[in-house]
């Protein structure tokens, strides 16, 4: 193989029922040799088989296990893999790795065993980001993304784009090397439809990519308002836990608190601030001016007024703040459970949902409304078409879908075709910097960089 031998714990870290050592290259079945002994001598350890026995140092037993053998290229990274089980726990799992490393093995990396599938053909560039979504994935409607993705949806998609542009690449060298046979229509038809079916489809996906982040990123949404009006309640009811402190003392929230709940799907990064208020408390100001950061930076602003009061000036305040940075915002009234006396008129507020955070009146609405008014409808039937979720791919499906641009320009302005070959290349660069046929070492380090070691 082109590779050293690496190992790693590819299980987090802590007291668990076991950690895994995973092991792998062309020394991983002489390093399990070194250090395992089995419970039954006469046994044949075999191949993608759980075997029975103990880790030893010398004469000194480490750990009772179970160990399992894959042959290459049947394995992860198509090479030779060892992967020990032993019992969960910190001391344990770092005794048998530090013996396997002793023993002719290298610590891996971040993401190198997932890397050497990668450079091994195993898997694309996008299946192997596709693992990493799924570990990071918050919702079940985010890992289904990243497992279309794993199975090969983009790079299947991506392959049916290169083969019409191979076919129009084709057609244009025929036509610029071979003069003689009079050919003279740059892009017949067919291929021409098909130029455009590519265009229009990596448009889509384009278009695909701002859906595709909220589901797999999430939506920040900030939790505003003045003091004392429920917001912290409101963050407790949705969480179904009391993670917020609630007192009816203005200014008990003094800090940002977040937390992630699911709507459907969608992850919701929730963000409880401090009331925003004038104030002369040192601690509570530097709250309140989180708040207002919060609110610059968020996706959605939850505004909570008080229906049992009429508007006050701190209100107004918040109001002004949020149509300032000209944020999505939908209003809740709470305490509806009291006598209502706010007003709303010439305020231009839409969005308005009633709401008793402390009686859990009106929750279910709300989130109906949250998720109706910052998701798209093409949310609801994402898993019946591909979508990217990945910035990279985006921004090499817009090369793309500029370079195909040129082409039909050039066709339409009468220029010579050694202008359109100049762009179907780049158009089919593009496409294989998605699936890693063509990729710089920065990209490959920057993708890898953020995997855990032991994957």
């Amino acid at each position: 193989m082109l590779f050293d031998t690496i190992a790693a714990i590819s299980t987090p870290k802590g007291e668990g029922g076991i950690a895994i050592i995973r092991i792998s290259g062309d020394k991983s079945f002489e390093i399990l040799d070194k250090i395992f002994i089995k419970k039954n001598p006469n046994a044949d350890l075999g191949f993608y088989k759980l075997n029975y026995g103990f880790i030893k140092d010398g004469k000194k037993t480490i750990d009772e296990v179970m160990a399992v053998r894959l042959k290459a290229p049947r394995s992860y990274t198509c090479e030779d893999i060892v992967e020990i089980n032993c019992h969960g726990g910190t001391l344990v799992s770092e005794k048998v790795l530090e013996l396997v490393l002793r023993n002719g093995a290298r610590h891996a990396e971040s993401g190198e065993f997932t890397k050497r599938a990668f450079m091994n053909g195993r898997i694309d560039l996008s299946q192997a980001e596709a693992v990493m979504d799924i570990i990071q994935g918050k919702t079940e409607k985010s890992v289904s993304l990243s497992l279309d993705q794993l199975r090969g949806d983009l790079r299947d998609k991506v392959n049916e784009f290169k083969k019409a542009l191979l076919d129009i690449t084709a057609h244009v060298n025929v036509v610029l090397d071979y003069p003689e046979e009079g050919i003279d229509d740059p892009l017949p038809v067919e291929l021409r439809d098909n130029l455009e079916k590519v265009y229009e489809e990596a448009n889509r996906l384009i278009d695909s990519y701002n859906t595709g982040k909220k589901i797999k990123e999430g939506i920040k949404t900030v939790i505003v308002g003045k003091p004392n009006v429920g917001k912290s309640t409101l963050l407790n009811a949705l969480l179904h836990e009391e993670r917020a402190i609630v007192t009816h003392i203005a200014g008990t929230t003094r800090d940002v608190i977040e937390e992630i709940i699911n709507i459907k799907g969608i992850p919701l990064v929730l963000v409880d601030t401090a009331g925003i208020r004038k104030t002369d408390d040192i601690v509570e100001n530097i709250g309140v001016e989180k708040s207002k950061q919060f609110i610059e930076k968020a996706d959605l602003v939850l505004l909570v007024l008080d229906a049992s009061k009429k508007l006050e000036t701190e209100d107004i305040e918040v109001i002004t703040k949020i149509k300032e940075n000209n944020k999505k915002v939908i209003v809740l009234l709470n305490k509806i459970d009291l006598n209502k006396k706010i007003n709303l008129e010439g305020y231009n507020l839409e969005n308005i949902v009633e709401i008793s955070a402390k009686d859990n009146i009106g929750i279910e609405d709300m989130q109906e409304k949250i998720y109706s008014y910052i998701v798209e409808e093409d949310v609801e039937n994402s898993s019946e078409k591909l979508i990217i979720t990945n910035i990279r791919h985006k921004t090499a499906l817009e090369k793309t879908k500029d370079a195909i641009r040129n082409i039909f320009e050039t066709i339409d302005m009468g220029l010579p075709m050694d202008l359109i070959s100049v762009d179907l290349k780049e158009a089919l660069d593009s496409l294989s910097e998605i699936t890693g046929e063509i990729s710089s070492e920065d990209i490959l380090d920057h993708v890898f960089a953020n995997f855990c070691v032991g994957k």
